[in-house]
């Protein structure tokens, strides 16, 4: 099983990861690198399309000089950092989000603090279709993150049982909202009006969405992998959410 096609979700490759644990633990004791490198290929699947994203976004922000990193050259330094603090882990279940933890340390050590505008939040309400129709092209023109960038993207986005509207639209009472949207947009509308809107949020609001949704962490697991505490991600979480389901209230003129 080398890939996510084999998973129904990516909770079921959660549990594969954590399923791997003895035998890295086991490599690692004995010091034979090449066994403990094979089986930690096949764990970093879900972390290597997380670094691809990042880093996609980060170029896309001018937080990155273009040609200077690889993919690659963070998975090669991971492989590194993972066998010489192996120690770190605590438990099976720890193991998956441990891994994204030490790839976003990384990444976080690499990547420049990008410098927020906040007037997209401010005016998320305000602005008008033809406004939010300008912006998408302008994105996708531009080679906003999850549109044109790195083709390992294309289809690891959502696990195939998995929709974004399900993750923005949580409560009960926002079920007849949820069917509304489905009903009146397409799919594709749907994932690249969202894509957009994650593009220009704060990073770290983006990142816990994505963590949260794409890679099915639970919020004490993604303030594991982000240093922060449990009412942080929180927040962040629910404002990204807030600020998704806004957005396409006002884009598509739906009622609240």
């Amino acid at each position: 099983m080398d890939t996510l096609e084999y998973y129904e979700s990516k909770k079921e490759f959660n549990v594969f990861v954590a399923s791997t644990f003895s035998d890295l633990k086991h490599f690692k004791k004995e010091g034979d690198k090449s066994l403990f490198n094979n089986l930690l290929l096949k764990d970093l699947s879900q972390v290597k399309h997380y670094v691809t994203k990042r880093l996609a976004t980060a170029l896309t922000k001018g937080n990155l000089p273009k040609g200077k990193y690889k993919v690659d050259d963070f998975i090669d330094q991971l492989f590194i950092v993972v066998f010489d603090h192996f120690e770190e882990v605590r438990s099976e279940d720890d193991l998956h989000p441990w891994l994204f933890k030490k790839a976003d340390e990384l990444l976080e050590n690499t990547i420049l603090d990008e410098d927020f505008d906040d007037y997209f939040l401010k005016n998320i309400d305000d602005y008008s279709r033809p406004e939010w129709d300008e912006m998408e092209e302008k994105f996708s023109t531009d080679g906003g993150g999850d549109l044109v960038m790195i083709d390992e993207l294309d289809d690891m986005s959502y696990p195939k049982n998995d929709y974004i509207l399900n993750h923005v639209f949580i409560e009960d009472d926002k079920k007849e909202l949820m069917d509304k949207i489905d009903k009146d947009l397409d799919k594709e509308s749907i994932k690249k009006h969202a894509a957009m809107v994650l593009h220009y949020l704060p990073k770290p609001m983006r990142t816990v969405f994505e963590l949260a949704t794409e890679y099915e962490f639970s919020i004490s697991q993604i303030a594991m992998i982000r240093n922060q505490s449990i009412g942080e991600v929180k927040v962040l979480l629910d404002n990204a959410r807030k600020s998704l389901e806004a957005s396409f209230f006002n884009r598509y003129e739906i009622e609240k």
